[in-house]
């Protein structure tokens, strides 16, 4: 019988050792040791046998395993965070319900009981099939477009979700945009341009009321997240940041952000801007408000990713760019 490959391990973000934070988070002697149990907890409570797990990824106190089975290409993905398991399974039992509606998500496997989330002494753990299709290529115009409808859409079905309130838990006092940004330009170190400052306080002071509309949203939709397959949306995936907050929230700040991956990534241009924004308002237009607080939000994302050190991605020049362009379209609104 062939020896089969050894368990690889990798960190996603951090730094740190991958077989030191095996043990000192996840409490495993080695890479097999981790394997075997999720090899056990798969056979016990889903009734799949694994085959080979190739490699387990970490991010914290989560894990992620990939996995060969007898029923194809699987990930095991389970937490150490105790506080945060009831989150988790009412997250699982969320994008069960998104599949069901029709939505590109990466659904939740039931276990032999129907469960969709596993509490276990010390661990949760969810499995689901490996999507096909690649991260979103932020060069690729199609693509690009194709997200932001496609949000549009997840954004629908998340505003109409039966358990929200028993998801996401009463909903605190809104606190004002103003209020937040003040608190940013209070602290807004010297590495932010002043006159870039000044186009956002000019933005923030003719945008018009606060939107008052909060209803779930992903949390966290980025290149890594988001599966295509050519020029369509395969999958939204990672739903463990899902909150409730305003849906132009989300869009100006996925925005910003839509080009990042693991650990190579920089800004977008406006041209990935505006069209990621162009396939949202294709689903679902943006009102008057919603639009002047989008050219808020985005200028204040991309100004609030500047780092006070080196600037490698070339953020700054970014942030750059896009108050100037803010300048300009403020200017001919107001002619």
């Amino acid at each position: 019988m062939p020896e089969l490959p050894a368990t690889r391990l990798e960190m996603l973000w951090e730094s740190e050792h991958p077989l030191s934070t095996l043990q000192t988070r996840f409490g495993f002697a080695d890479a097999e040791s981790a394997a075997r149990w999720v090899g056990t907890t798969l056979r016990e409570r889903w009734g799949i046998d694994v085959i080979t797990c190739a490699r387990v990824v970490m991010s914290a106190r989560n894990a992620i395993a990939w996995l060969s089975t007898d029923d194809g290409p699987m990930l095991a993905k389970w937490s150490v965070a105790a506080e945060h398991f009831t989150r988790l399974e009412g997250n699982a039992r969320l994008v069960q319900w998104l599949h069901a509606q029709g939505c590109p998500v990466s659904a939740p496997l039931p276990c032999r009981n129907g469960e969709v989330q596993v509490e276990l002494p010390g661990a949760s753990i969810g499995v689901q099939r490996v999507m096909g299709g690649s991260h979103l290529d932020v060069d690729d115009a199609a693509q690009v477009r194709a997200a932001g409808a496609a949000l549009a859409r997840l954004h629908h079905a998340l505003s109409t979700y039966p358990e929200a309130e028993r998801l996401a838990g009463p909903l605190p006092a809104a606190e004002p945009l103003t209020v937040r940004l003040g608190r940013w330009f209070d602290r807004a170190g010297t590495h932010i341009p002043a006159s870039a400052c000044q186009a956002l306080r000019s933005l923030v002071a003719t945008a018009g009321p606060e939107p008052t509309d909060r209803q779930l949203v992903h949390g966290d939709i980025r290149s890594a997240n988001i599966l295509c397959d050519g020029p369509s949306v395969a999958a939204f995936i990672d739903f463990d940041e899902v909150r409730r907050d305003h849906r132009i929230d989300e869009i100006a700040r996925s925005a910003v952000l839509l080009g990042t991956q693991f650990h190579d990534w920089g800004p977008v241009s406006p041209e990935v801007h505006a069209a990621y924004l162009a396939g949202y308002v294709s689903v679902s237009p943006l009102t008057p408000q919603q639009r002047a607080r989008w050219e808020v939000l985005v200028l204040w994302y991309s100004l609030a990713f500047v780092s006070s050190g080196d600037d490698p991605t070339g953020s700054l020049a970014a942030a750059r760019q896009h108050s100037a362009l803010s300048r300009t379209r403020s200017a001919r609104a107001r002619a």
